[in-house]
């Protein structure tokens, strides 16, 4: 079934593995439920040859308005939030899967204030995050104490820069970084958007209070792992509420994205489409 009657116009703005698995499925699966996809753009245009559509190819990311896009999706790398986003959204609603950019309180600013002035919403992908609206639902009643979410998977699948660049994993499992979200993301801009996704789900926390932790395990060859741990504060008893999940997602050695996490991405792009282009930040 259709999203809408009218076609959704979609553009995409990254070829990696996961920008190369939203293009097939909106060639393939988008006609039948309402998406044309109209661009794609990638900062080496190389990649695409061969596998996209000259005609669909975006050279400059400029000229994002010529292709009339309802929807943005980016899939590239959280400098193009920081450099295009607050452009993009003057022509269009945007999709960030590149939710640590928002991590710069800056860049942040600059979209809250163009999604209000140009009426274009800013969706944010859940990724990786497993309960993202029960965290959101627990937030918004003033029930969340602490939330803690840790990413452990082999140093292959980590693409660090800064301090964290020079870390080397010796042992079998290693802590690179634990603290404030806020803090990993500048250095992790690849391997943080399960954490970032998480301080968007609860504001009351925000970047500067998600605790992020990120581990190198020697032994994980073939997946991601992320926990997700979460307190309310004490109760009558003088307990607290208190959730803890584990999330193994099949990941092919090296890679920044895990299988599930591409399947789930698909599931945010539909989700997006099917919502009203309201100003602000918005998850799916």
């Amino acid at each position: 079934m259709a999203l809408h009657r009218a076609p959704r116009r979609v553009g995409v703005v990254g070829y990696g593995r996961l920008g190369q698995s939203l293009v097939s499925q909106l060639l393939t699966q988008g006609p039948e439920l309402g998406l044309e996809l109209v661009f794609v753009w990638n900062r080496d245009p190389s990649r695409m040859a061969g596998s996209v559509p000259r005609s669909l190819q975006l050279q400059n990311l400029a000229a994002v308005v010529e292709r009339h896009p309802d929807l943005v999706v980016e899939v590239a790398h959280p400098k193009i939030i920081h450099e295009s986003g607050a452009q993009i959204l003057r022509h269009a609603n945007l999709l960030v899967g590149s939710p640590s950019a928002l991590a710069d309180q800056a860049t942040e600013r600059q979209l809250r204030e163009a999604s209000h002035c140009w009426g274009h919403a800013v969706f944010v992908a859940r990724g990786a995050l497993w309960g993202i609206e029960d965290i959101a639902r627990l937030d918004a009643a003033g029930g969340l104490q602490s939330l803690r979410v840790t990413m452990a998977t082999h140093p292959d699948g980590f693409r660090l820069e800064g301090p964290l660049a020079a870390v080397h994993s010796t042992r079998p499992r290693t802590v690179l970084y634990e603290g404030p979200v806020r803090g990993l993301c500048p250095f992790a801009p690849r391997n943080s958007n399960t954490m970032a996704a998480a301080a968007l789900a609860a504001p009351s926390l925000g970047f500067d209070h998600v605790i992020a932790v990120l581990v190198a395990d020697l032994s994980l060859t073939d997946m991601h792992v992320v926990d997700v741990e979460l307190t309310g504060p004490p109760g009558p008893t003088g307990r607290s509420f208190a959730v803890r999940t584990h999330r193994e997602n099949p990941a092919e050695p090296g890679a920044v994205t895990g299988s599930a996490t591409i399947t789930t991405f698909w599931r945010s792009l539909l989700g997006c489409c099917r919502l009203p282009s309201t100003p602000g930040i918005h998850l799916c």
